[in-house]
């Protein structure tokens, strides 16, 4: 910006110059002779002259300050940002990638690993680079904390302005009865530099996990907050935000929790509790049985699961009857000190008996992390298929 008004200011000058020598050899001012005819070949020689001297200072002087202020780049800044995913998503904590990769190379305290979109591959390049070590980081995934579309959910007026929730929003605090559920307006999805998010024909939003980096524009673009970025393994969620009573949620929409607390009665884990007349599971506690999913009233706790494998009992049981004693759903039976059985259509692949078992003899528990490194491997091929 400097050098652009330096040389703004040489031009000015030499302009100026110019026109003054004009004016003088052309006759114009008090005590100068007027000519027919002006020899303008020495005006232009000298004017020349002196813009090539200017020029030749000014550059001079520029060159210097250059040398004298210059700020010196560490090259590993570089081939960080190199392997960054150059989405300016601000997942990392960073405003963008080239501030993140000055502060991994300079602070040793800002770990390798914080570009999301980036993936494990680029976090191990990053800590090599670095010099630091790259632990694992479970991925993200956004999830959508309401299932109250247009055909679950009661409006209060018809929306009739730009198609945008963040718009929609200003209009009375959205056109839905619940104020807050999805409006369904696509924000989240154009916000998404990834592709991940689409809107069904339900008006609500659905997250390809195999595209989902876990980047949370769409999370911060959501003007009711019904969008959370949690982590993978934890999918069973309670996925509607409604504080509002147990009635008036009911009026609202068909799938809303209503604080019944039937899921805080037999999670055997303590992981939901209800509060402000809603029920919220502790990711922490949770253990993904998916227990609370099938006795909900309203189907508001959501199994991100998508096939839960079934208990299966192998031939090391010793009939110690602890499977029958703890399943929630009576699957188990069989005489004690005898291989038990299984009844499938009553299983629900919670994985309490396999985890109670005391020999080991239960398989078929559900890990919710296969889920994730199927998605993951995916995703990875699309990549390389790019």
């Amino acid at each position: 910006m400097t050098n652009k008004k330096s040389l703004k200011i040489s031009i000015i000058a030499a302009v100026l110059l110019l026109a003054s020598v004009c004016i003088v050899y052309a006759g114009v001012g008090g005590g100068v002779e007027g000519k027919e005819k002006v020899d303008i070949v020495p005006l232009v020689t000298w004017t020349l002259v002196f813009l090539a001297g200017l020029g030749t200072v000014f550059g001079i002087g520029i060159a210097m300050a250059a040398k004298r202020f210059a700020v010196e780049i560490d090259p590993r800044v570089e081939k960080v940002k190199d392997q960054l995913a150059h989405a300016h998503c601000g997942a990392c904590g960073y405003a963008g990638c080239e501030q993140y990769a000055e502060a991994v190379v300079k602070n040793p305290d800002v770990p390798p690993n914080l570009c999301i979109p980036a993936g494990a591959r680029a976090a191990e390049a990053v800590a090599l680079i670095t010099g630091k070590k790259a632990e694992i980081m479970e991925q993200q995934f956004a999830r959508i904390m309401c299932q109250g579309g247009c055909s679950k959910s009661v409006k209060r007026f018809k929306y009739e302005g730009v198609q945008d929730c963040r718009a929609a929003i200003l209009a009375g605090g959205g056109d839905k009865a619940c104020r807050y559920g999805c409006l369904g307006y696509g924000t989240c999805s154009r916000v998404c530099p990834f592709g991940a998010i689409t809107m069904t024909e339900d008006n609500l939003p659905f997250v390809d996990i195999a595209k989902c980096t876990g980047c949370r524009k769409c999370e911060q673009a959501c003007p009711t907050k019904v969008i959370e970025v949690l982590p993978a393994s934890k999918q069973v969620l309670v996925t509607c935000h409604s504080k509002d009573k147990g009635g008036d949620t009911r009026k609202n929409c068909e799938i809303g929790c209503i604080a019944c607390g039937i899921c805080v009665k037999v999670c055997p884990f303590d992981a939901p509790s209800v509060t402000n007349n809603l029920s919220r599971i502790d990711i922490n506690k949770c253990k993904v049985c998916g227990l609370c999913v099938t006795k909900c009233p309203t189907k508001a706790i959501r199994d991100f699961v998508p096939v839960r494998s079934k208990a299966f009992i192998m031939d090391n049981c010793i009939g110690c009857q602890i499977c029958a004693k703890v399943c929630p759903v009576d699957a188990p039976s069989g005489e004690q000190k005898k291989k038990h059985e299984i009844n499938k259509d009553r299983c629900i692949g919670c994985g309490i008996c396999t985890a109670k078992c005391p020999v080991q003899a239960i398989d078929g528990t559900f890990n919710a992390m296969e889920v994730f490194a199927a998605a993951a491997a995916k995703k990875a091929k699309k990549t390389e298929a790019a």
